[in-house]
């Protein structure tokens, strides 16, 4: 599949800008430095919708990702093969502008402002592929495969990051592209508390309302070093003992 950027409408290019704007207006001192330089990087701007072979180009030359074209929703083994290779699934469908503040399916606003910036750092897409690998070698495991996928909802989608230059930032693109999530998550008062891969294992995910409690990382690195104790945690969680 291929992005048909001149199909673009004139709502959609109002959704991106007004949306764009939207954001860029709360994250500055809420989102992680490394999101925001991303967002230089790449070249991201209200006035424009990104083009995916220009983003592509970009992060090729950066971190050797690229964005791959999707209809929506995809299978895990699709979803987790694109990853590993090095490759994030990406809508290019915009929502209406009556559907501005929630949306159910992810739109590209969200997959597009949300993930693509972090995709600039090293370590975060070390994470992913690390994942990716692990989702792949039990993808016939539906609790294997929920546990990944809440290890996913709970950092790359609503995780939080602190250390001692920036303090409490944002770093999961679900709340990177919703407002009140952003102002939510660091502002109220949710459970906050350390990156801890066991618990997040056994917590569900919530899609419906605004999470309940928030793991915080203290860098990239530390994300990506843990996919060997992620996996470890998975063997341990499957095996006959825990099962009873």
């Amino acid at each position: 599949m291929l992005q048909n950027y001149n199909a673009y409408t004139v709502e959609d290019k109002q959704v991106w800008e007004l949306l764009y704007n939207r954001q860029m207006e709360i994250l500055p001192g809420r989102a992680s430095n490394a999101y925001l330089d991303g967002i230089k990087k790449i070249g991201f701007v209200a006035e424009k919708i990104p083009n995916f072979e220009e983003v592509n180009q970009e992060l090729t030359g950066i971190t050797g990702w690229q964005l791959e074209v999707v209809e929506g929703l995809i299978p895990n083994k699709e979803f987790f093969e694109l990853l590993e290779n090095k490759k994030f699934p990406a809508t290019t469908w915009f929502r209406k502008l009556s559907q501005l503040n929630y949306l159910e399916e992810p739109d590209m606003f969200h997959d597009v402002f949300g993930h693509v910036p972090l995709l600039t750092d090293e370590n975060f897409c070390g994470f992913l592929k690390g994942l990716s690998k692990i989702a792949l070698k039990h993808i016939t495991n539906d609790w294997a495969i929920e546990m990944i996928a809440r290890l996913y909802w709970y950092t790359v989608e609503f995780g939080l990051i602190r250390n001692r230059e920036e303090g409490l930032r944002i770093y999961g693109a679900g709340i990177l592209s919703s407002p009140g999530e952003s102002i939510y998550a660091l502002e109220n008062k949710p459970i906050r508390t350390p990156y801890n891969i066991k618990e997040i294992l056994t917590t569900p995910y919530i899609k419906d309302k605004f999470q309940k409690k928030y793991w915080v990382i203290n860098s990239y690195r530390q994300l990506y070093e843990s996919v060997g104790d992620v996996e470890l945690a998975i063997k341990n969680e499957l095996s006959p003992s825990a099962l009873h």
